[in-house]
């Protein structure tokens, strides 16, 4: 029996994981993206020396993400809030659905996370360690269209929420609603009242996340679209307002395009510093560090402020001053399967199940057990085994063994999104047969005369070029078939991973063993 994924080791983080995309330029300064990852609407909390970050998830499980950081800068994965989402519904792959922008906060000894799932509801989850255990997920408050919680308990220990909506579950958007809630986060107090709102036919205002600082009631909340939008601060001196509001970060003819939705906090020795994310297509919504000065208790974020007080994102800076050294490393991406667990940076499709996998059935081996893939769509199947693109161009290579001579089972290394593609290896009774198949159509295929464990490889160009690349029987690694240009998914980046797939919806036993990940900087192939 596999143990559950969030409470995996943090052997990774361990090793050290300096990766193909290292934001700490080793000079006292750092370069943004912070986080060249998928990390969607990021929120954190200091603990301590210690930071702690989760995102969105969307569909993907285990959900929730735990990343800690020393600095702000250097980030590892260390456990997930939740194994599963707390619906059957969930058992099937749902684009785009799922666990959106929640937000962290600790308080009363403990971790607490509250997250909106758009078609449930705004669900709480709390643990004493940030690694878990985790409590399983309670509905505070269930609806459609309920999105983007934050959550303050204020001096006197009454607890509040804010949240957005989404328009197309609630029909109503651009307003965030303040309610009261019971101080252990179970039961929503009244109805509260809507602090801001905007003409609904104007880019969306979302994402609040409470701040208070000198007797001050903050909201900072995005606005004007993903891809395009700027951050707003709003302020009051009363927790129901009336609230004054202020732009305080937008673009400003820098390449960090939308820049807004994430996290004010401040360091143990008094600086303060805003997480967010910027829109990048098929990398998803990766996560910039801008430095925050106050002036008139208002937040100035970035550099180079206008009349207005609205600053410019920062490419780079000097780094956060905290006390002791931070070891220079990114989230975790390559796994050896040497381990008890499976690497924290590894989500399935959709709610997953402990007998699809195993570390222990060959030691040293990942071995996904074959699941029938509805219509031979792999976006449709939960069982694929994926990990958010690391950085703008990186490769990843695995060794595969299918060790049955089934020709209805295949396995492979693919790229997730909207569209996809995979290297796709079948057992043949004398080689293998390798198709690079997509979602369009077949776009290569080879037989070789080779029955143990076969290498493939991924490269992946800035743009999301990918070339698929197996080794030949000369050690070569050979191109198959043409590029494939990798597409996001629905409110995500793109994906890489593995699976193990059958064709027979009632006789689809079988496996396929995968004796590592590695992922690394582009490399060379002929």
């Amino acid at each position: 029996m596999n143990p559950p994924l969030l409470h995996g080791s943090h052997r990774d983080a361990a090793r050290g994981c300096r990766g193909p995309w290292n934001p700490d330029l080793g000079t006292g300064r750092y370069r943004n993206p912070v986080l060249h990852a998928d990390y969607s609407d990021p929120d954190v909390v200091r603990v301590g020396d210690d930071f702690y970050l989760t995102s969105s998830s969307f569909q993907f499980t285990p959900a929730l993400p735990i990343l800690h950081s020393r600095d702000l800068v250097n980030w590892t994965i260390v456990g997930h809030a939740m194994e599963n989402l707390p619906h059957q519904h969930f058992d099937e792959v749902r684009p785009g659905e799922g666990a959106w922008a929640p937000s962290i906060r600790h308080h009363a000894g403990r971790f607490w996370i509250i997250v909106g799932m758009p078609d449930q509801g705004l669900y709480v989850v709390t643990a004493e360690r940030p690694e878990g255990p985790w409590s399983a997920p309670h509905l505070l408050l269930a609806g459609k269209g309920l999105i983007d919680p934050c959550m303050l308990w204020d001096d006197d220990g009454q607890a509040y929420v804010v949240h957005a909506y989404a328009k197309s579950r609630a029909g109503i958007r651009n307003r965030l609603h303040v309610r009261p809630v019971s101080p252990d986060l179970r039961k929503v107090l009244g109805e509260g009242k809507v602090i801001a709102s905007i003409d609904e036919r104007l880019p969306a205002l979302e994402g609040p996340k409470w701040l208070k600082r000198n007797g001050w009631y903050y909201v900072s909340a995005p606005s004007g679209g993903v891809a395009m939008g700027w951050q707003t601060v709003f302020r009051s001196r009363t927790i129901y307002g009336p609230y004054e509001e202020r732009i305080v970060l937008a673009q400003r003819g820098t390449p960090v395009n939308g820049p807004h939705q994430g996290a004010f906090v401040d360091t143990p020795d008094g600086e303060w510093w805003f997480l967010h994310f910027q829109d990048m297509d098929l990398y998803g919504r990766v996560v910039h560090l801008q430095p925050v000065r106050w002036e008139d208790d208002w937040p100035l974020v970035g550099i180079e402020h206008d009349a207005q007080g609205i600053g410019r994102p920062v490419l780079e800076h000097g780094k956060p001053r905290v006390r002791g050294d931070a070891v220079a490393c990114q989230p975790q991406t390559s796994d050896e399967f040497d381990g008890e667990t499976l690497g924290l940076q590894w989500q399935w499709n959709a709610n997953h199940r402990g007998d699809w996998w195993s570390l222990d059935a060959r030691p040293g081996h990942l071995r996904l057990v074959s699941r029938f893939v509805r219509d031979g769509d792999l976006r449709a199947a939960p069982h694929v085994l994926q990990q958010k693109f690391p950085a703008r161009a990186f490769s990843v290579e695995t060794q595969l063994e299918l060790p049955e001579a089934r020709g209805d089972i295949e396995a492979g290394l693919a790229v997730m999104g909207r569209e996809y593609a995979a290297l796709a290896v079948r057992r043949l009774a004398h080689g293998m047969r390798l198709v690079l198949r997509t979602s369009y159509e077949p776009r290569g295929e080879v037989v070789i005369e080779h029955i143990g464990p076969l290498r493939l490889r991924i490269e992946v160009a800035n743009g999301g070029a990918c070339r698929f690349c197996y080794r030949d029987a000369e050690g070569v690694f050979q191109q198959l078939g043409p590029e494939f240009f990798a597409r996001p998914g629905t409110w995500t980046g793109a994906t890489f991973g593995v699976y193990c797939a059958a064709d027979d919806p009632v006789r689809h036993e079988g496996h396929a063993d995968f004796g590592y990940v590695r992922v690394g900087p582009p490399a060379v192939t002929t």
